[in-house]
């Protein structure tokens, strides 16, 4: 066993909540933008003190509708300004705030609802009014329906127009550091999702540890952040808080799907995303340097940027003939890559799933060191992350300041300290499981080296073990493999097998641009191509760079190709894009025996 921790550099207050936060920043920074909304395609910056009468006038109208102390209130929407403006709004009416993925069917909304026992609930587009409306009469305890495209703001900001300030301060400062502000309900990669209950002490630990650690990243008046992760996930809600605790300026926008304009129109100084952001933004450059004829360039720049990045770590540094390669890539290649990043930022913290070590390597030799964290619903997102001044690239870090990692005797990752999660909403017995002995259990598999930065290796319950009795975690060789701009998806499989296979689906962005510059038909797709020589020579070559990464016996001997990718709407992945890997094992078990016929 073997565990590490650092003192906390934040102290939480010991009765306030987050709506503190607000009137402190209106109080002490009234002039400093600490959001800022899209009006007709333009920014427009919202100061602290702005920010704090809109809140109040949120909260006026939802005391006014009958909203009481203690009442949940869902919130249905993708990432957007409106969406902060009500989740400090609901805090200030005294209410629990429980967010649920704009993408949810009726029977997920009708269970969350009904779960929480949600009083009230606030979602953005029409086609969310109607899967609430359609599962109304098994929500009894729902009274309010308020849709933010249909007017529902207004409609609140009018009904509250006659309720004192005073009514507002006092709702706002009932909640104590250890009542709940929040009901997360995790996405749930087998059975019915489970409420966490997140409390303001929790986000004040959590949020204002990571700023203070990260202090340069979170310079008030010069630094700012762009927020395009759901705000129904937990990692979302942090990067919604913390630079709220800063303060620093905040910018929400609803997707990934234009990510490079919204970055060259926001310019932020700090990017908060999962790996996939950052492996799409290698790939696309990659892809288009191909296209214009300069891929070898690229190539080259891009091993440069990586063995300068190493080199950063060993004694001595670069060489003298490695910084001059470095300097003259930097002017072909690099400045232009973090010019798509918005040419402002230095720094970018990601999380929710491995990075990759050569992912992490590039990103730093080009300019922009992406700093790996770990951390889960039931630790209010990061637990550990990697120091903006001691980065180990391949580790998630060391343990948030103020808590404790521990590696248990099996190889489980042990969690302690105040921004462990409460309780599982209504569910005694799994909490207790998870809050067994005063430690939270992550069910993660993980190493400490002796600096305290820990390795996440693999989940417990994912464990394979092959017919020869080997023990495979699948989480190392699944991200090698997943970072080639081809593959969307890969899951290992070969539990009770003679040995490992994989499934691969294929990037359907990337094909299109991969089988014109290979002479494939134009409209080629994953179906058409699953059995091409060519496209199957490039899945392995993916599958050999991940098999680089682990023993012989763990290694991926066969795999296929799957007709489709895996999505959220095809049921094989949660709305934080995890694997549901008994639903893809289930519906894929056909190809799953076709890996293993001889």
């Amino acid at each position: 066993m073997r565990e590490f921790s650092l003192p906390a550099l934040y102290e939480v207050p010991a009765d306030g909540n987050l709506t503190d936060i607000v009137r402190r920043n209106a109080a002490q920074h009234p002039d400093v933008a600490v959001i800022a909304r899209k009006v007709d395609g333009v920014w427009q910056d919202v100061t602290s003190v702005e920010f704090l009468a809109e809140v109040r006038a949120l909260a006026k109208g939802l005391i006014a509708s009958g909203v009481e102390p203690g009442d949940r209130v869902a919130l249905m929407s993708r990432t957007r300004y409106e969406w902060t403006l009500l989740d400090f709004a609901i805090w200030s009416a005294g209410a629990i705030t429980v967010p649920v993925y704009e993408t949810s069917s009726p029977e997920q909304v009708q269970w969350i609802l009904s779960d929480s026992g949600a009083t009230a609930c606030i979602v953005e587009q029409e086609h969310h009014t109607a899967a609430v409306e359609s599962v109304r009469d098994r929500l009894p305890e729902l009274k309010h329906l308020w849709q933010i495209d249909g007017g529902g703001v207004a409609e609140l900001n009018r009904s509250g127009q006659d309720v004192p300030d005073e009514t507002v301060e006092e709702r706002g400062s009932r909640a104590k550091a250890d009542d709940p502000a929040t009901i997360v309900y995790t996405s749930g990669t087998t059975g019915r999702p489970k409420g966490c209950v997140l409390t303001h002490r929790n986000f004040f630990a959590d949020c204002g540890n990571v700023v203070e650690r990260l202090r340069p990243l979170f310079r008030t008046g010069e630094c700012s952040v762009l927020l395009f992760l759901p705000l129904a996930h937990v990692f979302g809600r942090m990067v919604q808080i913390a630079p709220m605790i800063a303060p620093i300026k905040l910018g929400c926008v609803p997707d990934i799907k234009n990510l490079t304009d919204e970055l060259a129109s926001f310019r932020p100084t700090l990017i908060l995303g999962v790996p996939r952001v950052f492996e799409k933004v290698y790939n696309s450059a990659r892809a288009k340097a191909q296209a214009d004829g300069k891929g070898r360039i690229f190539d080259k720049a891009a091993d440069t940027a990586i063995d300068y990045s190493r080199a950063l770590d060993a004694p001595g540094g670069p060489s003298l003939g490695l910084r001059i390669k470095h300097k003259v890539f930097d002017k072909l290649v690099y400045s232009k890559l973090r010019a798509v990043l918005g040419g402002k930022g230095e720094y970018a913290i990601s999380g929710g799933a491995p990075l990759g070590e050569r992912l992490g390597h590039f990103f730093r030799g080009i300019g922009f060191t992406v700093l790996e964290g770990y951390g889960l619903t039931e630790t209010t997102a990061p637990t550990a992350f990697n120091p903006w001044d001691r980065q180990k690239i391949g580790t998630v870090g060391q343990p948030l300041p103020g808590s404790v990692v521990r590696i248990a005797d099996d190889g489980e990752v042990l969690l302690h300290g105040e921004h462990i999660f409460k309780e599982y909403w209504n569910n005694p017995a799994a909490t207790a499981e998870a809050l067994a002995d005063g430690w939270f259990h992550s069910g993660d598999i993980g190493t400490l080296d002796e600096d305290g930065y820990l390795r996440i290796t693999g989940r417990k319950k994912e464990i394979l073990v092959t017919a020869g009795g080997k023990n495979v975690a699948p989480a190392v060789i699944e991200d090698r493999i997943r970072a080639h701009a081809l593959v969307a998806e890969c899951m290992v499989v070969g539990d009770g097998r003679p040995f490992v296979g994989a499934l691969i689906t294929i990037d359907e962005e990337f094909l299109g641009r991969w089988a014109a510059e290979h002479g494939k038909p134009a409209g080629s797709t994953a179906v058409s191509l699953r059995e091409d020589p060519d496209l199957l020579a490039a899945v392995q070559s993916a599958v050999d760079d991940g098999n680089a990464a682990v023993s012989k016996a763990e290694s991926v001997r066969k795999f296929r190709v799957l007709p489709s990718q895996f999505t959220e709407d095809s049921g094989h992945l949660t709305p934080s894009l995890k694997l549901k890997r008994n639903v893809v094992a289930k519906d894929f078990a056909a190809d799953i025996e076709a890996i293993y016929q001889k």
